[in-house]
């Protein structure tokens, strides 16, 4: 029998393998002991700097930075293969040093050198050189971070944008705009939301999962749906959103439920490939779970210019039809293959969980904090963090005690160090296309290539972010996207609006988790399953159709998103109480057309409803699916007729399948 600590390894095993920053040094004893209140005392120290600290921006982020290199290469080796024990070459030193002692001589001479402005990399300057060098080492040095946390292909990217930048632009004024310029490079807004925001929400997300809520949202799953049919697959959707909003990676998720969850499924008649699949894109869809949804949410509150709360907000339908579609195919799945749920004796019971409501505090307070703006975001998350640690005091089987405070701590930032960087790296892209101009050369060449059609660059956009999201965070791959292919969404020839192309960049850098050939999450689901790794990749696509169509839905029509939306009726001379009442209404109907259009594309794609469907049923309700979810009367009405009719016909034959 495999006893727990065999199961233990397997899991880190597959992490290891499909999650890049789970390939760490590994340190023993002392060493141990140092790293982790090194990293410890980092997120105590960015806690205090983004609620404390008025110092410039040139200061903090370059502090910010410099100690990011030095956990960042105290945690990665130079290959995931160097796996000796307190073992850190003399080269790794010199590398860090490399790059952290320019930015902290930028950090301690801040001050003068932004007095010299674009002379500090002009040849005039006396320390000319010096300034030259560390500007290339600190780059370098980050490059190189980069490539062992998170990855070649956002490396790939920047080094052909740098390469162009240094052939059409001087030297020295790249350079500047790389590592010494505040509103690019390094030092733009990616990284000034990751240290102001993103970093105290990473932190808050270690402390709540120490509070044992992760047990409670799988047994909370288990209690609402476990014994329906197909039980164990519905448990898995239900809670990978809700642990998936609070783990913010997918392929940590994946794994983390997915040994829970994955078993279960099987035990209970899913195929292996279909187990993996659910949990993979439930887990991957946990990204775009109102409230937290992963760090990019701060980033696109920053570029979109809108409130946090606002993007968490539109993010709410978008989320719904991603999970309802999810839980829909599972079902059908379920029913087709006349698979049972759990036994309700071996369920927790609901009664028997109120208890331990509480562990939705932290949540409940950061939520409310944020949406009424009573508070800055990172105070709310520093309140929500003392929150979590309160409420882990009051939980007996999972009690926080000091050693899972200096957890979470260490957690919080070794997390920081991937999305710290990332963002970095997509910084560098922004100042390379600034210091181009060759944001108006991808424009023109996009609308070149499309003909002025917007569905044609969504397309392209789409293929984009799916490529560079292969095996890159969300965050890096929705920073470069928005740098790059929002503002060519945004372009007055191809004419998509601001938030809808954010989120549309946002929504397929997160698939790219799920989609074939680089599918991450897959992959780990169906090491868990011991399936094949294509298969469940494909079957995850299917089953995160939502994620594909959505997108293309709310770029054309905003009112998905809650943006621009008119009334359902038109009254002349209507006040604004009543105009807010329709509006409400149309809202409603948005919402309740878009669930069942959702359902008509998974039983579409599932093709059985009370039965088995021929290919003009499935046809035809796909389109009437499509149909509902586009928002507008007339698509509503005909979509409503096409489902409507499939659902009967499938009705009025379900005595071939008494079971239903």
């Amino acid at each position: 029998m495999i006893d727990d600590r065999e199961i233990k390894e397997d899991l880190e095993e597959v992490m290891k393998k499909y999650d890049r920053e789970s390939n760490v040094r590994i340190w023993e004893g002392t060493p141990a002991v140092i790293v982790r209140w090194v990293s410890a005392l980092f997120s105590l120290y960015c806690i205090y700097v983004t609620l404390f600290s008025t110092a410039m921006p040139e200061v903090r982020l370059n502090m910010f930075l410099g100690l990011i290199l030095i956990i960042g290469y105290l945690h990665y080796p130079i290959r995931k293969t160097t796996q000796r024990v307190n073992h850190i070459p003399i080269y790794d030193i010199i590398i860090m040093l490399a790059g952290v002692i320019p930015f902290f001589y930028f950090a301690f001479n801040a001050e003068s050198i932004i007095k010299l402005a674009l002379r500090v990399t002009s040849p005039r300057n006396p320390n000319y050189h010096m300034m030259i060098t560390m500007a290339v080492l600190a780059i370098l040095s980050t490059m190189e971070l980069c490539r062992r946390c998170v990855g070649i292909p956002i490396l790939c990217v920047v080094s052909l944008l740098m390469i162009y930048a240094f052939s059409t632009v001087r030297f020295g004024k790249v350079l500047y705009d790389l590592f010494y310029s505040t509103g690019d490079g390094l030092r733009s807004v990616p990284i000034e939301v990751c240290a102001k925001y993103i970093v105290v929400f990473i932190i808050f997300g270690a402390f709540l999962e120490r509070t044992g809520i992760s047990s409670f949202f799988i047994n909370l799953a288990n209690a609402i749906a476990g014994a329906s049919a197909g039980g164990p697959a519905k448990v898995a959707v239900i809670s990978s959103a809700l642990c998936g909003m609070v783990s913010g990676s997918s392929v940590g998720n994946t794994v983390t439920t997915g040994s829970v969850t994955i078993p279960m499924m099987k035990r209970t008649g899913y195929k292996p490939e279909f187990a993996g699949a659910v949990e993979a894109a439930a887990s991957t869809g946990g990204q775009i779970m109102p409230p937290i949804m992963g760090a990019a949410a701060f980033l696109m509150a920053e570029y979109m210019g809108i409130p946090y709360s606002q993007v968490a907000l539109k993010a709410i339908l978008p989320a719904v039809l991603y999970f309802a579609g999810i839980y829909i195919a599972v079902h059908l799945e379920a029913k087709k293959l006349g698979l049972k749920g759990i036994p309700k004796e071996e369920l927790p019971r609901i009664i028997h969980l109120l208890p331990k409501i509480y562990l939705l505090l932290p949540l409940v307070i950061l939520v409310i904090m944020v949406s009424t703006n009573m508070y800055t975001m990172q105070f709310s998350a520093a309140v929500a963090i003392g929150i979590s640690i309160l409420v882990g005091l009051f939980n007996s089987d999972e009690r926080l005690t000091f050693r899972k405070i200096i957890d979470a701590l260490e957690a919080g930032g070794r997390g920081t160090i991937t999305v710290a960087v990332a963002c970095a790296m997509a910084g560098l892209v922004a100042g390379c296309i600034t210091s181009t101009g060759l944001a108006s050369e991808l424009i023109t060449m996009v609308v070149n290539v499309s003909g002025g059609h917007a569905f044609i660059a969504l397309v392209l956009t789409m293929i984009c972010c799916i490529i560079l999201g292969m095996g890159v965070p969300t965050t890096a791959n929705y920073c470069i996207m928005a740098a790059t292919c929002a503002p060519i969404l945004m372009a007055p020839a191809i004419g998509i609006e601001k938030v809808c192309a954010h989120f549309f960049v946002f929504y397929f850098g997160i698939v790219a988790d799920i989609t074939p050939p680089v599918a991450l999450a897959a992959y780990a689901g169906s090491a868990i399953a011991k399936a094949s790794p294509m298969k469940t990749a494909f079957n995850a696509t299917r089953l995160a159709i939502a994620a594909f169509i959505v997108p293309y839905i709310f770029a054309f029509t905003p009112a998905m998103l809650f943006e621009n939306v008119e009334p359902v009726i038109e009254i002349a001379n209507a006040g604004p109480l009543l105009t807010n009442i329709l509006i409400a209404l149309e809202i409603a109907v948005i919402c309740a057309t878009s669930l069942l259009g959702i359902f008509g594309v998974a039983a579409a794609l599932n093709g059985y409803l009370f039965g088995q469907m021929n290919i003009l049923m499935r046809v035809i309700i796909c389109a009437g699916g499509l149909c509902m979810m586009i928002p507008g009367l007339m698509s509503d009405v005909i979509g409503l007729v096409l489902v409507g009719l499939v659902y009967a016909v499938q009705y009025m034959r379900r005595d071939l399948n008494p079971s239903l």
